[in-house]
């Protein structure tokens, strides 16, 4: 079977999205049934593995492929998914809050935006690309809803800011580097080719103002279903 041109939304990409929610309920549940936390953790071990050598794989082949002055201006772990990819990897591992923070608000915006619009797919299913591209952005989705749901981790008001101001701070490195380098990190540059996001509609600079603000209000939206949760167990509580 010869993989063809990534079509969004065609029944490959429909597959990977439902699949990547039903892994996050599944593995999760698996975790909570099993009460003695070998099970959790050894999930939690697996999905990052997983994440770490799709990363550690998929930059050698490219370093292979490419060589060394391409792969440096353009492969780098230093868009949003390349960091959340390794923050996600090392909360599965070590439970850290820290970086449980940057990855649930990077993650469930920035990876599952890429999840539901990818861009920059050359070929579709079921070419080495998809698969790459999707174990990353998915992965890092299913390791976060893990975490949350398996792991009972769970995302703070004070972590919302912290993981926003971080972005910023990381956003304002990279764009030095790009300057650097001519390359086009995080999109700062210019647009992504080949997006069907509908962020990139304002001209360069100013769709990163614009992107900037709709992250923040993302970060607010995903941090509301936990934000109503603890409020109802708080009432609950208060009337018993």
């Amino acid at each position: 079977m010869n993989p063809t041109g990534f079509q969004t939304f065609g029944t490959p990409h429909l597959a990977v999205m439902g699949l990547t929610l039903v892994l996050a309920v599944v593995l999760s549940m698996l975790a909570r049934r099993n009460q003695d936390g070998r099970t959790a953790a050894a999930i939690a071990y697996l999905l990052a593995a997983i994440l770490l050598v799709n990363d550690i794989t998929a930059g050698g082949y490219r370093l292979l492929q490419s060589g060394p002055d391409y792969f440096i201006r353009n492969y780098l772990p230093l868009h949003v998914c390349g960091v959340a990819n390794l923050v996600t990897a090392a909360t599965l591992i070590f439970r850290s809050r820290r970086t449980y923070e940057i990855a649930y608000f990077w993650g469930l915006v920035g990876s599952a935006n890429a999840v539901i619009t990818p861009g920059a797919i050359e070929t579709g299913f079921p070419s080495w690309r998809f698969f790459q591209y999707f174990i990353i952005h998915s992965g890092i989705v299913v390791g976060v809803l893990y975490a949350t749901w398996g792991l009972g981790m769970r995302p703070t008001l004070g972590g919302l800011f912290r993981a926003f101001i971080i972005l910023n701070v990381f956003a304002l490195a990279v764009g030095i580097i790009n300057m650097l380098l001519g390359s086009n990190y995080m999109y700062l540059s210019r647009p992504p080719w080949g997006t069907v996001s509908p962020f990139f509609f304002a001209p360069w600079p100013w769709y990163i103002l614009i992107l900037d603000a709709v992250a923040l209000m993302m970060f607010f939206v995903v941090y509301l279903p936990v934000y109503l949760t603890h409020r109802r167990k708080v009432r609950q509580a208060l009337r018993v």
